[in-house]
């Protein structure tokens, strides 16, 4: 048996005897002394991913993505599994996602560029109230709204409720999840005019293309936020651009863009109150050893594999 490790990525995890592991680079196609693999591990870079349609030995492959959209729209065949990397950007994400509301809310990046020019930025110091009518200025009692509320939201809200915040989750049906009250997605114009922090988690399919749109963005409170950490498909950005600029609403974090890497002249760069990372949260595979191994061995015992994508 072959196993395919990406060179992104260093995983251990325990193998049979008889196992080859090869470590291959993703930003390349496979090599064809290699296409004849059973099982591959990778991230889902594109230029592998076409090769992987030629393996005549392929069985299995472990996404260490938590998405799976660039697998399902690469014409896999149907009898390859294909198991998700749900659950090892949890951590890490949540992360990202709380470092990137409190720069907004403390107003790290105006402090930053203060420290670039080598200057005291008087204008920040000072007493003031708590609660800004501007702007959402403190996490403290902020109302947060995390639209989908999977894994990593369900990571988050604990996260947010630790740093003072009310927290409620969206999903595709209303109930509990994690302790936390969750509405329907059918019902989120009736929330949005309650929230201070719009954090966007959703994945990328046909279904929640440009769900946060101009619509949604206008029942949004002028002083509210919104953070996407989910995938760049599900937000209009032309729209997003147009509410930051007609303070429609006060500020955005977005670590996903629609198209990426973003074009330099995309208007985002310059959107007002507008924070950029460029789709980092992820990629560390927190606990991708004990994922990949658990699997592996599951594999092997013809026992259901753990996230299991259904196709």
């Amino acid at each position: 048996m072959k196993i395919l490790v990406t060179d992104k990525t260093e995983l251990h995890f325990p193998t049979p005897d008889d196992t080859v592991v090869v470590s291959f680079k993703e930003s390349r196609p496979i090599p064809e002394e290699h296409l004849d693999a059973d099982i591959v591990v990778c991230w889902g870079a594109t230029a592998s991913l076409g090769s992987m349609v030629q393996m005549p030995n392929l069985k299995w492959i472990q996404s260490l993505s938590a998405g799976t959209d660039a697998f399902l729209a690469a014409g896999l065949p149907e009898s390859v599994l294909l198991t998700s990397g749900r659950g090892l950007h949890d951590h890490t994400v949540t992360e990202h996602a709380v470092a990137l509301l409190l720069a907004l809310v403390r107003e790290l990046p105006d402090l930053v560029r203060a420290q670039d020019e080598h200057r005291w930025a008087s204008e920040k110091r000072g007493p003031k109230p708590m609660y800004l009518p501007e702007r959402v200025s403190t996490l403290i009692d902020a109302r947060v709204l995390i639209w989908g509320f999977g894994s990593i939201g369900q990571t988050l809200a604990p996260a947010l409720t630790a740093l003072g915040c009310s927290v409620r989750g969206v999903a595709r049906s209303a109930g509990e999840r994690a302790g936390y009250p969750v509405i329907a997605t059918d019902d989120i114009r009736e929330a949005l005019p309650d929230t201070d922090i719009l954090v966007m988690i959703l994945p990328s399919e046909p279904a929640t293309f440009k769900a946060l749109n101009a619509e949604l963005l206008s029942l949004l409170p002028d002083r509210s936020l919104v953070c996407n950490v989910g995938r760049g498909s599900t937000v209009d950005e032309e729209a997003l651009v147009a509410a930051l600029r007609d303070g429609r609403i006060a500020g955005a974090a977005l670590d996903v863009m629609q198209t990426e890497p973003l074009p330099a002249d995309s208007p985002l760069w310059d959107a007002p109150n507008c924070l950029l990372t460029p789709h980092v949260a992820g990629f560390r595979a927190h606990g991708g050893d004990e994922l990949m191994g658990g699997n592996l061995a599951a594999f092997l015992a013809g026992e259901p594999l753990r996230n299991l994508v259904e196709r």
